[in-house]
């Protein structure tokens, strides 16, 4: 694991924000090295404020889609709300569907099958809304590539409206409005909302039309700040006022379909990474091991008994994902060792049986135990279908283009694609993507790394200090959880291994230490999850080096601060 040391940012703006805020220096330079350099800077950071979103009219294309909204309501035509299976996809749908119901009867929903249909925008669901008389769809998450789909509705007289915000080609569908603020013509002030998020600024901009206050939009937050955790988009600008009073409602008023899903988890407050592991995997398994709507049908849920139904159902899904992607996971790690290619650059492994709703995440899991690009491959129809994964910095999109002669056909960004190809061309595709990726990976890049913010002293690491810092919340991309750097770190003797054990023969794989730091061997709890096999070597160690984070542990009634160890050098 390769530590890198952030740059320090300017003294004078540290000082700066030291005095006018009443902090201390290392929460200043915490502030500096998110871009913060003033007093009004950090109060907005601080202080979400919902007054600060931008008018939706300044996306491109906004007036033409509220206003074919409107003519659609006027001519009481049939409205389809669509949007992909992920995530994103069916907050989105749920988002857009219940703000139109308030306003108008004729509004249905459609999600289409991972399996029978794929990604975005397809004939099958044009059909669907031709069969039905459905005049107007509402595309989102999906549609700014479906040029040949958009031309295919048009000849059957139905119109869409696409709210994306996945980077446009070079032309755009012919719809009635594009909205995605990635358009290079589009001059909207902030281009990384997920795809809910553009859903949710076509609804404020209905909402203004109409002269409805803002205050009727706070309950569809909670939506957003789902999409947003679960999407990975950057935690700044309007994302994080989105998420910060999305989470609050989740906290305090959710939807029932979001309420019955917490008290299944016996869950009363959460964080935006609670909802990153709790609420959308969840989510994400209808779509993965069923069909997406049923993830829509559980968010659009008002009656809680129906809804704690969906939830159920929902859950049990998701147990059979993790329970599926774990035995995909050992199949996997089993076949690199039985092809002896623990030593390649790459990890690309194939079963035709393998489930195709999971192979995203069982490429992530193989990142975890080789640090190398990753393609995991299984059957699909008469063609093999792959997810590819990627390290950071190596830009897996690149390398796949590079192969491009083996590939049917191929789609992403640099760190996640998706691919198919034929069962013949296998072999040669796995070969050469190998030797691209030998080429091209550098030696940093077969090193996981750590971000350093800091170096503290831990007797910095008061509860006034962890108030102030979990005031840097909501975290995402762009706002990462600040990590720590100690040195002349003990070991108090009493440290162990935790965790269950599978078999009786097996070693628990956590780690929990009483770290001793300073001159009065005052001690620190800290917990390292994955690094039990160090403990060892910490006990016999003079002294180390810990980077970590910093939570607060609540057991029997007691509050205390803990260091959630993400590596140690000894």
């Amino acid at each position: 694991m390769r530590w890198i040391s952030k740059p320090l940012p300017n003294n004078d703006v540290v000082n700066s924000l030291s005095k006018s805020l009443g902090i201390d220096r290392v929460l200043a330079q915490l502030l500096a090295l998110r871009g913060i350099n003033t007093f009004d800077e950090a109060k907005s950071f601080f202080r979400p404020n919902l007054a600060e979103l931008h008018n939706p009219f300044l996306m491109k294309g906004m007036e033409q889609a509220v206003q074919r909204i409107f003519t659609a309501i006027e001519n009481n035509e049939n409205i389809m709300v669509y949007g992909d299976y992920d995530v994103d996809g069916t907050t989105a749908v749920a988002l857009m569907s219940t703000y139109l119901l308030t306003l108008y009867p004729n509004v249905v929903t459609y999600i289409p099958d991972r399996y029978a249909e794929g990604y975005g925008i397809s004939y099958q669901g044009i059909d669907f809304a031709d069969d039905n008389e459905i005049t107007l769809i509402i595309a989102l998450d999906c549609g700014i590539k479906a040029i040949d789909k958009v031309a295919y509705a048009k000849e059957k007289n139905i119109d869409f409206i696409i709210c994306d915000h996945h980077r446009p080609g070079d032309t755009v569908p012919d719809a009635v409005a594009v909205l995605d603020p990635k358009q290079v013509d589009c001059h909207y002030p902030y281009d990384e909302l997920s795809g809910c998020g553009v859903g949710f600024k076509l609804i404020q901009a209905i909402a203004e039309t109409l002269e409805h206050p803002f205050e009727t939009l706070i309950p569809y937050l909670d939506l957003l700040a789902v999409s947003i955790a679960a999407d990975i988009v950057p935690m700044d600008g309007e994302n994080r006022i989105l998420a910060y009073h999305g989470l609050k409602l989740i906290n305090s008023n959710p939807r029932p379909g979001i309420k019955a899903i917490l008290e299944q988890v016996q869950k009363t407050e959460l964080t935006i990474t609670d909802v990153v592991f709790i609420i959308a995997p969840r989510i994400n398994a209808a779509g993965r091991m069923k069909q997406g709507i049923h993830a829509v049908e559980l968010l659009t849920e008002q009656n809680i008994s129906l809804a704690k139904k969906f939830a159920s159902e929902i859950d049990q899904y998701n147990a059979d994902r993790k329970e599926l992607d774990k035995k995909i996971t050992d199949e996997a790690l089993q076949q690199i060792r039985e092809n002896n290619e623990e030593q390649n650059s790459t990890s690309v492994v194939f079963c035709e049986t393998w489930h195709k709703g999971v192979i995203g995440i069982v490429a992530s899991r193989l990142i975890e135990n080789y640090y190398r690009p990753t393609l995991v491959f299984t059957k699909s129809g008469d063609k093999l279908a792959a997810s590819a994964r990627s390290v950071k910095g190596f830009d897996v999109y690149n390398a796949l283009e590079a192969c491009a002669e083996h590939i049917e056909q191929f789609g992403g960004h640099k760190y996640a694609a998706g691919l198919t190809l034929l069962p013949e061309n296998y072999h040669a595709f796995k070969n050469a993507f190998e030797k691209v990726v030998k080429e091209t990976l550098t030696e940093e890049q077969k090193t996981p790394e750590i971000s350093i913010d800091a170096e503290v002293d831990l007797s910095y690491l008061t509860p006034k200090f962890y108030r102030i810092l979990s005031q840097f919340a909501p975290f995402g991309p762009a706002n990462m959880k600040p990590v720590f750097k100690a040195t002349a770190l003990r070991d108090n003797g009493y440290g162990k291994r935790i965790g269950k054990v599978e078999h009786e023969d097996d070693l628990p794989e956590h780690l929990r230490l009483n770290i001793i730091y300073g001159a009065d061997d005052k001690t620190y709890n800290a917990i390292g999850f994955g690094m039990g096999h160090q403990l060892d070597e910490i006990q016999q160690a003079e002294t180390f080096e810990a980077a970590f984070t910093l939570e607060e542990n609540n057991w029997n009634g007691f509050t205390s601060l803990q260091l959630m160890l993400k590596d140690v050098k000894c």
